[in-house]
């Protein structure tokens, strides 16, 4: 495997992990309506299940309101039943073409065990990022012992996979101390 495989390998899966950790973190609830937040919903509806996004429309039409639009009214019970199903926390209210969730603010205890929980994601993305550094590291040293690269270019590569790790455990912080910040505002 050439040099510049290794390192754009390394940095496309290090930018999955982040993708992974902000799909993850857009599901931790705020004291705000986000979109987000129903996002891991599936619906059993025309008897299979569905991802909410593939039956419905999700707007927030007041900061702390979710409106659900589905596409088709005659699976409007069919999502509410989801959601009371779900760990939401919040009651649908539903008058026939439309669901409204109303979202409730966050107890200080609340908030503190989802900080812990996005502590607790970040943590595994950065898992994720040294696990790919350790795996660009040993495809240098492979690559070496095979005679493709050299020493000097094996060292430049973990050298720069070194620096992409750095680069990205830092997003990793960057993202998760936002949350952190929207959580205890709410």
């Amino acid at each position: 495997m050439s040099a510049d495989n290794i390192t754009t390998e390394a940095e496309d899966r290090m930018e999955k992990a982040i993708e992974h950790l902000k799909h993850n973190l857009s599901g931790i609830r705020t004291g705000r309506a986000n979109p987000g937040l129903v996002d891991s919903l599936r619906v059993e509806v025309y008897g299979s299940l569905q991802p909410i996004k593939q039956i419905a429309s999700v707007s927030v039409p007041e900061p702390t309101q979710l409106l659900i639009r589905p596409y088709d009214t005659g699976s409007i019970k069919d999502i509410e039943k989801a959601i009371v199903a779900s760990d939401l926390g919040m009651a649908p209210q539903s008058d026939g073409r439309v669901i409204r969730l109303n979202v409730p603010a966050l107890s200080t205890e609340v908030r503190k065990k989802l900080v812990s929980r996005i502590k607790e994601l970040s943590e595994e993305a950065k898992v994720s990022i040294r696990n790919v550094r350790r795996d660009s590291n040993k495809s240098a040293e492979t690559a070496e012992k095979n005679k493709e690269i050299g020493e000097d270019i094996r060292d430049d590569i973990k050298n720069e996979v070194q620096e992409l790790t750095k680069k990205f455990e830092e997003k990793v912080a960057e993202l998760a101390k936002t949350r952190e910040t929207e959580v205890m505002e709410g």
